[in-house]
């Protein structure tokens, strides 16, 4: 099987060719940790880029990764991230309340994960199913209690689904529609589960933020979209659903969910969708020169970390990574910290002892951190960098050095997490 093929058409509207804006050195998949430094050290490293559509604007990547190289051997269960628990519940309440579907109705979760999403409707007494294309964790979830297909989703799946289950009152899939590069596959699948009068839940980064907090660490070989409201709304266009509101939440520091329904639904289509799409176009996300400030500002990330590398390199400064994490060797490679930092802290069980793909850094527990008192520990796990730092203030403490790539470049020592301390008691006070 070939593993990396190029697409040259929209993902969207099928327009081509697509402009690419920033190409970026290739780097290896992010979740394929070895047994050893050398196997690590040689691991096949993929291109990647970030393109843009001159018809409709979509933002997306071109190369494409098999999904038998890119998800086997995945390990993110989404039960086991420190903020997803709490905002599935706070989420799943929401959409109980704000749409009340009948009791027993059947809810369905597209790349459903470990089931996390579907727990809180089924305990509220839904009819629940999962799809979740990795296999190993499709298990899992079912010996948990939550019915799940361990298949990828396609037309086909869902004529069968339909056929046995009936239609769905609500379809969800959050953080799904980045990875699939079949999106008209997905939302004809999507169509034909979901009840006429039913809503479709998404959950997506939100290109806004990746552009104007540079969120350079959400572009990795799994996300192949990086969606807008204007984006969305032209897909299902195609299949006479369409966006009706949006709700902009700080998961993964700036996501958007979407509610959206056939286009003869019930639900009126909201004064606010209309202000963040008039935002967008003011804004030029769907032109090169929107892409063109990313990039611009990725340099300018890129040569910051340069700037403090070469610091490291000339006073014998030791350096750490925290995380094992997805976008680690994706921030690694484009950001200029190749050869920097000699090993990475975390505490996952399918990671310590491990070798990180690429880069060969050794996994070690975080308990390692004060006991080797790096003189520099760089947050790789970006999305939890504050709750990293309040946890090891004892680091701090010791003379250490926390760095934080995104979204707000910083040096965060002793000094500086004290004042930031005295600074949130007098904003709460």
């Amino acid at each position: 099987m070939k593993r990396l093929t190029h697409r040259t058409s929209c993902r969207v509207c099928g327009h081509t060719p697509l402009e690419r804006i920033i190409k970026f050195d290739p780097i290896a998949l992010p979740m394929k940790f070895e047994a050893t430094r050398e196997a690590a050290q040689a691991a096949p490293r993929y291109p990647i880029s970030l393109n843009i559509c001159s018809d409709c604007g979509h933002v997306q990547q071109t190369e494409i990764v098999d999904d038998e190289t890119l998800w086997v051997g995945y390990t993110y269960q989404s039960s086991h991230a420190p903020v997803m628990p709490r905002h599935f519940q706070e989420t799943a309440a929401k959409i109980i309340e704000r749409f009340r579907p009948a009791p027993g109705s059947l809810i369905i979760d597209i790349g459903s994960n470990d089931g996390s999403f579907l727990r809180p409707f089924k305990d509220a007494g839904y009819r629940v199913l999962g799809i979740e294309m990795v296999k190993e964790i499709a298990a899992q979830a079912q010996r948990d209690g939550i019915e799940t297909i361990g298949e990828p989703l396609s037309p086909n799946i869902a004529a069968e689904i339909r056929a046995k289950y009936g239609p769905a009152a609500i379809i969800t899939a959050f953080n799904v529609l980045a990875h699939s590069d079949d999106l008209h596959s997905m939302v004809r699948a999507i169509q034909s589960m979901i009840d006429a009068k039913g809503v479709f839940v998404y959950e997506v980064q939100y290109l806004r933020d990746v552009i104007d907090r540079t969120l350079v660490a959400t572009v990795f070989h799994e996300h192949l979209s990086h969606h807008t409201v204007k984006s969305m709304r032209r897909l299902l266009s195609q299949y006479y659903m369409d966006v009706f509101d949006v709700d902009l939440v700080p998961i993964q520091h700036g996501s958007m969910i979407g509610y959206a329904q056939f286009q003869s639904g019930p639900h009126q289509v909201s004064t606010f969708l209309g202000y963040l799409q008039d935002y967008e176009k003011i804004m030029q996300y769907d032109k090169p020169e929107g892409l063109r400030k990313f990039a611009r500002n990725v340099y300018e990330l890129r040569t910051r970390c340069e700037a403090l590398v070469s610091l490291w390199r000339s006073s014998g400064a030791t350096v750490a990574g925290y995380g094992a994490a997805m976008s680690g060797p994706g921030l690694i490679s484009m950001l200029g910290l190749t050869g920097a930092i000699g090993y990475i802290v975390d505490d996952h069980p399918q990671k310590v002892g491990l070798f990180s793909p690429g880069d060969g850094l050794e996994v070690l527990p975080t308990s390692e951190l004060l006991k080797r008192q790096p003189d520099y520990c760089v947050i790789l796990a970006w999305v939890h960098a504050q709750r990293i730092i309040d946890q090891n203030a004892e680091y701090l403490a010791r003379g250490g050095n926390f760095v934080v790539l995104c979204p707000d470049f910083r040096v965060v020592s002793a000094q500086e997490y004290s004042e930031a301390e005295r600074l949130s008691v007098m904003e709460n006070a």
